[in-house]
């Protein structure tokens, strides 16, 4: 997080951090003298009982104010030296407010430590993005704050945000945010039409063989194959999978895959499945059966379901069913014979597959192309900017000035509709070149020394030609 200070002029780098993170309603202590029951979660807790008081007031004064310029659309942030405050109103009176603090350059004069806060480094979009995200990963789990509200009033609602984002919060790594926070969209595994259609006709028997089963997700090396579920819940549903259940399994994952026989599933030569959620040992008549429930389609319907997660080799897939009768041992003795020697003769069809696109995207890769692609459409995301995510983290492979470019030149296109190209030059021969088309965006990055304009164009279109099939190509 902070470089080692530097013999030259022994500089410093600390990384944005969360200084504070709270839930109010402004109309659940109307009265002088109530201030304190406006307040349903605080971090810091141990922050004493006035300050919050006094910080949930001014984020309510500053809502209040800017509202009479813009009602419909009151404050999004507040920049000041120290510190940046995101404000997000997921449901109306209910306000969340994340205060993080701005990077920091820590130099010494006379042996005396020096701060120099970077008051332009943070991006308003790529936060905003990051505290609409913890409202989405809270109600996935635990429904509307309103639900809670009519299911026992405030005291339960407390309960709830108290219990989920007491874990969440330490999960968020604020330095290593940036414009696929923005995104949040899903890595689609590409397959030839064959294969795909025997995973399609594979998900259509089980559920007709599972009865109580409702949706069905499928994925592979943590991309999305194939999904029943609404568009907004998957793509909350597959970054709680591919950023923390999935990579809180792979070590034991990886240490047992060449063994003949899984140690969680004795006797059992047919496959190699197991139960990411839910039971650990099929055998024992004791065991738990105990699956996390979601919340999906609340806009409209509000379904209550259990989260299914059973993972075969590499090959996971997730399925919510009806939470109105929880799934028994019974049921996942009889899922885990139904679905777990198809997905191992599966398993080596897109494995081959996985092989084949390997070759391809190998034999046009080119080392001074880096890219980032979104599809607005069809939430469809590609990185080669991104080394693998570990838990939470995405960690980029480029500089954070050259990713602090990519999210300005994101703003600029968020502020149009009209389809836009913008090129720029940036320091050390770096040029990054940004696409709109068409609810499609591309961002390039190139390391070209010696090139003009012209070349740089070329290059991209190059580029276009053989990754997204010209899809690009404005003239």
């Amino acid at each position: 997080m902070a470089s080692a200070a530097g013999a030259a002029g022994q500089e410093k780098q600390l990384a944005p951090t969360l200084l504070s993170f709270f839930i109010y309603n402004p109309k659940l202590g109307p009265k002088e003298g109530e201030e304190e029951k406006k307040i349903l979660f605080y971090h810091p807790n141990e922050v004493e009982k006035n300050e919050k008081i006094r910080n949930v007031g001014l984020c309510e004064a500053i809502v209040q104010f800017t509202r009479t310029f813009s009602p419909t659309k009151p404050a999004k942030s507040l920049h000041t030296q120290k510190n940046r405050q995101f404000f997000h109103e997921p449901e109306e009176n209910f306000w969340m407010v994340m205060v993080v603090r701005n990077p920091i350059i820590e130099k010494h004069k006379d042996g005396k430590p020096v701060y120099e806060y970077q008051e332009e480094e943070l991006l308003d979009k790529v936060y905003s993005s990051v505290l609409q995200q913890c409202y989405s990963m809270y109600k996935l789990f635990n429904g509307t704050f309103l639900r809670a509200m009519e299911d026992g009033g405030v005291k339960v609602l407390k309960e709830r945000l108290e219990k989920f984002f007491h874990r969440y919060l330490q999960t968020l790594h604020l330095q290593s945010c940036d414009l696929l926070d923005v995104f949040c969209g899903i890595s689609f595994f590409p397959l030839d039409k064959m294969t795909y259609l025997k995973i399609q006709s594979f998900i259509n028997r089980m559920e007709e063989s599972l009865s109580i089963v409702k949706y069905t997700a499928f994925l592979y090396n943590d991309q999305l194959i194939w999904s029943g579920l609404e568009q907004d819940d998957m793509r909350i549903l597959y970054k709680y999978l591919t950023t923390s259940l999935f990579p809180r399994h792979m070590e034991p994952e990886l240490a047992g895959r060449d063994s003949p026989i899984r140690a969680e599933m004795p006797g059992n030569l047919q496959h190699y499945g197991r139960f990411l959620t839910g039971p650990l040992n099929l055998n024992d008549p004791e065991t738990k059966c105990r699956f996390p429930k979601i919340f999906v389609n609340t806009d409209d319907t509000y379904e209550e379901l259990h989260l299914i997660v059973y993972k075969n080799v590499i090959s996971p897939f997730s399925l919510p069913d009806s939470a109105s009768i929880p799934p028994t041992l019974e049921f996942c003795r009889k899922l885990d014979s139904i679905v777990g020697p198809q997905l191992t003769v599966l398993a080596s069809d897109i494995c081959e597959q996985y092989n084949i696109n390997k070759r391809i995207s190998g034999a046009e890769k080119e080392p001074q192309f880096k890219f980032i692609y979104f599809n607005h459409m069809n939430l469809a995301e590609k990185s080669t900017i991104h080394m693998r995510k570990t838990p939470s983290v995405s960690l980029a492979s480029v500089h954070p000035d050259l990713m602090k470019i990519l999210g300005d030149i994101n703003s600029d296109f968020s502020r149009v509709d009209e389809d836009e190209e913008i090129i720029v030059k940036a320091m050390s021969d770096y040029w990054v070149v940004g696409k709109k088309s068409d609810q499609r965006e591309l961002y390039v990055i190139l390391n070209q020394k010696n090139v003009n304009l012209i070349e740089v164009n070329e290059e991209v279109k190059k580029l276009c030609a053989t990754q997204f099939n010209n899809i690009f190509f404005l003239d």
